[in-house]
């Protein structure tokens, strides 16, 4: 099969390089707004040829690998694609995406979100196994066509990836908790140091804690504003439960209740009973 990647940085770019050891993909083409991002995916061989957004509709699977908002100005420009093509997003959120699918294509749509990434982003970015033992959700499969599923599903475990299916609902409340919630942390997190008179010396001291929490603010500011804004409530939801957590932890420190912080960070150890 010949496959069209829209988007040719880190998700995108990696993407291409781990379809490229699959016997049954043919060629891999990219496309992307970006002109430095089309001749950079070309001299690093994650494509191979860069094509425009008109030609994409001729290709058997379609990847979306763009910020949220612009997946969902892509699929409108898409309903000319045959009629046995697979369309896939790649975005971090659901339910906006799948709402906006133009009737005519809705069929040839699969949502799915990868959940990896790093904080860097651009062609630059782009990593070998990416994609390998992590998680592929899929979302409200029941209304994509039984042949896009299949070619879907087909990828996905050929990638080594292991597959979730939920609502795209469900996916974004929990979305919120264990990915959009950590990077709105991040970046006032950040911006919190950043505001100080004294930052630099601060972030003199900066140490392992420090830099992995602050890790995801290196995160593209384009595309997480379009994810906080598409999964707003969600997001606002995780915020409040977070605030009241760490004001009852604020309140036992400022009481001097030193019991109730010890139990307070043993709950908190326990999360990785789970995680580990």
């Amino acid at each position: 099969m010949n496959v069209a990647i829209i988007g040719l940085g880190l998700m995108g770019g990696s993407l291409a390089i781990s379809l490229k050891k699959l016997d049954f993909i043919n060629n891999i083409v990219g496309s992307d707004h970006n002109k430095i991002h089309q001749q950079e995916a070309v001299e690093l061989g994650l494509v191979d040829n860069v094509i425009e957004f008109s030609e994409i509709k001729n290709y058997d699977v379609i990847f979306l690998a763009i910020p949220v908002d612009g997946i969902i100005s892509a699929l409108k420009n898409l309903t000319e694609v045959k009629e046995s093509a697979t369309i896939i997003d790649l975005g971090s959120t659901k339910s906006k995406i799948i709402s906006s699918v133009p009737t005519k294509i809705r069929k040839n749509f699969v949502a799915a979100h990868p959940m990896t990434g790093t904080e860097s982003y651009g062609p630059k970015a782009a990593i070998d196994n990416l994609y390998k033992d992590n998680v592929v959700v899929l979302c409200d499969i029941e209304n994509s066509g039984d042949f896009q599923v299949k070619i879907a599903k087909k990828i996905f475990k050929a990638l080594e990836m292991k597959k979730y299916f939920m609502s795209a609902k469900e996916h974004d409340r929990h979305a919120a908790f264990i990915s959009h919630m950590p990077h709105a942390i991040s970046y006032s997190l950040a911006n919190t140091v950043m505001h100080q008179e004294n930052k630099h010396n601060i972030l003199a001291l900066a140490a392992g804690g420090f830099r992995s929490m602050s890790r995801l603010a290196k995160s593209s500011p384009n595309m997480w504003e379009d994810i906080f804004r598409q999964n707003r409530a969600n997001l606002l939801e995780a915020i409040t439960l977070f605030e009241d957590e760490l004001k009852l932890l604020k309140g036992y420190i400022e009481n001097e209740e030193w019991d109730k912080v010890h139990k307070n960070i043993e709950a908190g150890n326990r999360l990785h009973d789970i995680l580990d």
